[in-house]
């Protein structure tokens, strides 16, 4: 049998954190982190779906978005602890360099500060994510067909808008992977898929057989994301085609898009599946763009990247009493594990 042929689906799901990785696997969630006196700090997660609570949430075409939420709002809890683990005290603080924001919000939040600045940059966040994704490529389609193309892109307005947000999204991803603190949580995205491919191939986990696995994984988050955009041009244009006057009202336009969304969402999810349980000329073809995007979001990881990787995803493939912690630490369910 080719190596190709030899990969089994999983069940684990990951995402890179800021010197660390978690890991949702058939025992639960891990998250393992690089500690500044160079340990490891591995930590199981309490992680309970809605899935399990409503069985009918678990189908085909309804999982998708469902599992989105979960593991966004999951990893973003994760991110921001181990920012915290591993680079932020607010009691080592020396308070008379802070600036008049950075007292007051010690004073009034003390602990809870990290839990606050992030609430605070999610809602940013999904605003920023409306103003470029949704807003801006209507805008700017509208402003080129009314003075430039005098009402000749109404036909093409979806692929348009859709090219738009592939060229925005790479962009973005390049110019945030020149930074040296994102560079090395790409070698950390890398670390988790190489340790993933290392159990999906029915090696054993150790350092050597890891760090010969590839980085580029076809169930990562990227390849979602970019299948997510190229399913929103062949639907958008499907609802341009049933009803065209939607097109022709900016606001209408966006929120159409915006209610189209779960239903992109979901087909995109399940694409991701197939394209991790399946590797044919459709499957490859499928994950291409992601893997290609791969080359930007993942990096091949040093020895003690690769380290956090292992210690996190053995926590999750065996049951807690047998999940072995770290030597530097040694004192201290499938369908949701699907997106980065």
């Amino acid at each position: 049998m080719s190596e190709k042929e030899k990969i089994k689906y999983s069940g684990v799901g990951g995402e890179a954190l800021i010197e660390g990785i978690m890991m949702k696997g058939p025992y639960g969630a891990a998250m393992a982190c690089r500690m500044p006196d160079g340990s490891i700090d591995l930590t199981r997660k309490e992680f309970k779906s809605v899935t399990d609570k409503f069985k009918i949430l678990k189908k085909p075409f309804i999982r998708g978005p469902v599992n989105f939420v979960e593991q966004m709002l999951f990893g973003y809890k994760c991110m921001m602890e181990s920012a915290e683990k591993t680079a932020f005290d607010t009691d080592d603080m020396n308070k008379e360099e802070m600036s008049k924001l950075d007292k007051w919000l010690s004073d009034h939040f003390g602990p809870k500060m990290m839990a606050v600045i992030g609430a605070v940059a999610m809602v940013l966040g999904f605003g920023l994510a409306f103003l470029i994704f949704f807003y801006i490529p209507t805008l700017v389609t509208d402003l080129i067909n009314e003075h430039i193309a005098h009402g000749g892109l109404d036909r093409f307005r979806p692929l348009i808008e859709g090219v738009m947000c592939m060229i925005i999204f790479v962009v973005y991803m390049w110019a945030v992977s020149q930074m040296s603190d994102i560079k090395r949580v790409f070698k950390y995205h890398g670390a988790e898929h190489k340790s993933i491919f290392c159990v999906e191939h029915g090696l054993e986990l150790t350092v050597e057989n890891v760090r010969k696995q590839s980085r580029f994984h076809p169930r990562c988050g990227t390849s979602f994301i970019f299948i997510t955009i190229i399913l929103s041009i062949v639907v958008s244009s499907l609802v341009v085609v049933i009803a065209p006057e939607i097109r022709d009202i900016r606001w209408l336009w966006i929120i159409v898009k915006i209610l189209l969304l779960p239903l992109i969402m979901s087909i995109g999810y399940e694409c991701i599946r197939l394209a991790g349980k399946h590797d044919n000329a459709f499957t490859r073809a499928l994950s291409a763009p992601g893997l290609m995007m791969q080359r930007i979001t993942t990096k091949e990881p040093e020895d003690d990247i690769i380290e956090v990787g292992i210690a996190a995803i053995k926590a999750v493939i065996n049951p807690p009493e047998e999940a072995e912690k770290p030597e530097e630490n040694a004192e201290s369910a499938d369908e949701n594990n699907e997106a980065e």
